[in-house]
């Protein structure tokens, strides 16, 4: 934890905001009561790359699941049978999880080095100009790196040579956790303050720039907005969340915006091509249309705990909470479907989906998949 001067609040992962441990005491969740198990699941694997975090999200492609632990380990996993297809200790501590097209895996190291993973051997390295806390993006043959000084850098993936570097300004503090950074069709889209930018990926040109939030307060944490992963596309549009304070949707073509409606929750947001779904600061769960984005329903049932973005996967959606519990929800209201375990520890990385398969990752490192029955 630190702080700043001698102000009566905290910062949590650096610029991640929480209660002083000399604050008033945190509300305390409902009890959730005994299970409910309306949907049949069976765990088909688990794994362990040492400890995670907030950027520490695996990643499927490729039939594998790529993942890694803070202190160095990366892991290409068989998405079915849970074996390693190559595992590798780089020894140094991790700033970030792992991207992979399925043939090039990346991360970033604490000492702000790019380092680039090809079945099991660090083929390249590269120091970048500032620290990262998103995951690097691998498409189209080439790195892309979002920094915290909101500058986006691309490399070859082949040699790491650099191609082009877009800087954009916005304000001086960055929040330390994934930012948004996606394909969408031949466009890359990044979050830089409280706009998504639209990038040509071949030489780093903008091709537009949307709002979706302004940045409002009379301080430098107040005036945080930066846009969050993990962002929800179907098609060429694309909705995303912009760090307590908004979440909205664009056509990602043109970048014209859809809509934009006013949010508190600080991690991103997933959904389908009829809902889309994301949690409150506070936790309750909120489903809006994904056309207009009026209101569909909100839940308070996990109301307080500490939950994960969520995970759109047919009939339900999955979001971990701070407990180290999976909760399986019906997409039409957020009533229970199903309650899985883990190691207890905290699931703070949003649930993916791995071919037929759930994989949730655990602050401790744990890697749990579950397939339905």
């Amino acid at each position: 934890m630190k702080r700043l001067g001698t102000a009566s609040f905290c910062l949590v992962a650096a610029l991640t905001l929480a209660a002083c441990s000399s604050g008033p005491k945190k509300p305390q969740p409902a009890d959730l009561g005994p299970a409910t198990q309306l949907m049949g699941t069976r765990q088909i694997w688990t794994a362990n790359v040492g400890e995670g975090g907030p950027g520490f999200v695996p990643v499927h492609a490729g039939g594998r699941v790529f993942a890694a632990g803070a202190t160095g380990v990366v892991a290409a996993i068989d998405a079915n049978s849970g074996a390693d297809a190559w595992r590798v200790d780089l020894r140094t501590r991790l700033a970030t999880g792992v991207g992979s097209d399925g043939q090039t895996a990346a991360v970033v190291t604490a000492a702000n080095v790019l380092v680039a993973i090809v079945d099991g051997e660090a083929r390249w390295r590269v120091r970048l100009p500032a620290r990262s806390f998103t995951p690097p993006l691998v498409a189209g043959g080439r790195v892309f790196v979002l920094t915290a000084d909101r500058s986006v850098v691309a490399f070859d993936a082949a040699n790491g040579a650099r191609l082009w570097n877009q800087t954009r300004t916005g304000d001086p503090l960055t929040l330390n956790q994934p930012g948004a950074l996606a394909a969408v069709g031949d466009t890359l889209v990044a979050g830089v303050s409280g706009r998504l930018v639209g990038l040509n990926p071949d030489n780093g040109t903008v091709r537009w720039e949307a709002p979706v939030a302004t940045a409002r307060g009379t301080n430098e944490v107040e005036r945080l907005v930066d846009v969050l992963a993990p962002v929800s596309r179907i098609g060429t549009n694309i909705c995303v969340r912009a760090y307590s304070a908004a979440v909205g949707c664009l056509d990602g073509v043109r970048g014209s915006v859809i809509w934009t409606k006013p949010a508190q929750g600080v991690v991103g947001v997933h959904g389908d091509d009829r809902l889309l779904f994301g949690t409150e600061s506070n936790g309750t769960l909120l489903a809006w249309r994904r056309d207009s984005g009026e209101q569909a329903w909100s839940s308070e049932r996990l109301k307080y705990r500490q939950l994960s973005a969520p995970l759109a996967l047919g009939r339900v959606i999955a979001l971990g909470d701070g407990t180290g519990l999976v909760h399986v929800l019906s997409r039409e209201d957020g009533s229970e479907m199903a309650r899985l375990s883990t190691d207890g520890s905290a699931i703070v990385s949003p649930p993916v989906l791995a071919g037929d398969a759930l994989v949730v990752m655990t602050a401790r490192g744990g890697l749990y998949a579950w397939r339905p029955q």
